[in-house]
């Protein structure tokens, strides 16, 4: 009983000292984005401001054209996490409910997709982005990005889970295939949807390499890449308008996570009920 005892106690200590070194980088952005230039440099590792300053937050405000920016970034995750839903549930509906030749092999082969590193993708991309004339606008940076196989993977784990009985009787009752699909299936896959929504947002949002190859104007970029220009070109030294800047950048996605966690853990966890 005191071994069982002391191996959890090692297991907890373990987990306490990862949250900590996950958490602390966010620690460090705040208690920074409050501090001023002496703060800064006299207690680095201290978490506390005192006394805190929103000084940083007003230059940023002030001196950086930080809703432009904002725009950009929203415009393009708002179209990237609205087709990517959209295909992921349309994809997911034809997986689940049709029988069409060659239907394993095409899911197979989607699977296939998760492996492939992103970097070997980009020079095709790229490329094909080049060709098309959408380089330096927002269409480069959204059109590869427009269907994603992990939502339609989760997506139908999630379809596979309703009672076959229930659409069943809908097709009875006269029910066509996409009143089935809006009128009964949605309702039941509303927070699985969402979670997904959420979590292409936020990838999208964060999105800085592929960005940073198609976006050269200024006007055109997105918040991280804006993010990055700032610090390179005032920040510098300058510790806590960087860290305030990013704590603004880091906000919307901290704060659709925590509204949304429980809808992104069930769904993960309902994509493992069916195989």
């Amino acid at each position: 009983m005191k071994t069982k005892l002391q191996n959890e106690w090692y297991w907890h200590a373990f987990l306490l000292i990862a949250v900590f070194l996950m958490l602390w980088p966010i620690v460090f952005m705040l208690s920074t984005s409050l501090k001023d230039l002496n703060q800064v440099f006299e207690s680095i590792l201290n978490p506390l401001p005192f006394p805190p300053t929103f000084d940083n937050y007003t230059t940023v405000l002030h001196n950086f054209p930080l809703l432009t920016y904002i725009w950009n970034t929203f415009y393009i995750a708002i179209v990237v996490t609205a087709s990517k839903a959209a295909t992921s549930v349309l994809a997911a509906f034809a997986f689940v409910y049709y029988n069409f030749k060659y239907k394993e092999t095409v899911f197979n082969g989607m699977l296939l997709t998760f492996f492939i590193p992103i970097t070997v993708l980009i020079m095709p991309n790229y490329l094909m982005m080049s060709k098309l004339g959408l380089l330096d606008t927002p269409y480069g940076v959204m059109l590869p990005g427009l269907v994603d196989g992990m939502g339609i993977f989760l997506m139908r784990q999630t379809m596979r889970g309703i009672p076959k009985p229930l659409l069943e009787a809908a097709i009875l009752d006269g029910a066509k295939p996409h009143q089935v699909l809006f009128k009964v299936i949605m309702p039941l896959i509303k927070p699985s949807v969402l979670a997904i929504s959420i979590l292409f947002f936020i990838n999208s949002w964060n999105e800085y390499f592929w960005p940073l190859l198609i976006l050269q104007d200024k006007a055109n970029l997105t918040l991280p890449l804006a993010l990055q220009m700032f610090i390179s070109a005032e920040g510098g030294s300058e510790w806590g308008i960087a860290m305030a800047v990013a704590t603004l950048t880091s906000l919307p996605p901290l704060v659709l996570y925590g509204f949304c966690q429980k809808f992104i853990i069930n769904t993960f966890m309902q994509s493992g009920v069916k195989g």
